[in-house]
């Protein structure tokens, strides 16, 4: 049986016509920018329609978050507060949230702060009368790293919210687990979702992943944000961390099996 939170809190809620977001307005996901300009972080706003049950994920800045929840006027009904990881650039705003709503529960990993719910792998949470959440472990960028595939029922609709764990062309540093990890994250999980699911990372780091490859280039300097503009099979086309066996990737590696293909992405990532 799916398990079903329940919190009686309320907001109101609006998309400012000038803010140039992407949302899908059935399952409504409305990316939230946060200290833009120095980490292109996201926040996430997910809505059921039908119920307006609602969830707001790696809410990091309570400021920048209440500010744009306080400009909209669509009535919603907040569920949880959900962290996609630990990091305080994800979960940096739990203590303000818990405050200001103390009956909420914080749907994390373990190793967030004032967690108080920790969906095991593949468990499966109704927001709504359309609108499930699967809960999947990725743990490699740190252990407690949680990507939520959510899918709508009534229209079809598919979503992934990946933290810092799937980029847009890339993928996040292995803080705390390996390229054996991160390889099971991208390429045995995530790669086994539907190709058109759509994917909502924990930054904006597109216009720093691969500028060569033209699509991504032509992207980024059509969208201020990027957040809901690829998909899982757009990412299996042009994301060499979830290009393991290609023969350019493998040639640019030096490197044939796909761990050690992984791991020296990650780290030629992390000198460039």
């Amino acid at each position: 049986m799916n398990r079903v939170l329940q919190s009686p809190i309320q907001f109101a809620a609006f998309l400012r016509p000038s803010q140039s977001l992407h949302f899908l307005r059935r399952m409504h996901i409305t990316p939230i920018p946060l200290s833009w300009g120095e980490s292109n972080n996201y926040a996430y706003l997910l809505v059921d329609e039908p119920t307006k049950n609602a969830w707001l994920i790696d809410s990091a800045f309570p400021k920048d978050v209440l500010s744009f929840l306080d400009t909209k006027k669509e009535t919603f009904e907040l569920k949880a507060i959900v962290n996609t990881h630990h990091h305080w650039d994800h979960a940096g705003g739990n203590k303000t949230f818990h405050k200001k709503f103390p009956d909420l529960p914080i749907i994390a990993g373990k190793d967030s702060e004032l967690v108080t719910y920790t969906p095991s792998h593949q468990e499966v949470i109704d927001l709504g009368d359309n609108v499930s959440i699967t809960a999947l472990h990725t743990p490699c960028h740190t252990q407690d790293s949680i990507c939520y595939y959510v899918k709508d029922s009534k229209t079809g609709e598919k979503a992934v919210f990946t933290g810092d764990t799937l980029f847009v062309s890339g993928c996040g540093r292995f803080f705390e687990g390996s390229a054996e990890q991160m390889d099971t994250a991208l390429n045995k999980i995530l790669a086994k979702l539907p190709k058109e699911t759509v994917v909502y990372s924990g930054h904006d780091k597109t216009v720093l992943n691969n500028p060569a490859i033209a699509a991504l280039e032509k992207l980024a300097q059509a969208n201020e944000y990027t957040a809901g503009k690829s998909t899982i099979g757009d990412e299996l086309e042009f994301n060499p961390f979830m290009r393991l066996s290609d023969p350019q990737v493998q040639k640019a590696t030096g490197e044939t099996d796909s761990i050690e293909v992984m791991a020296k992405l990650r780290q030629m990532k992390n000198n460039s």
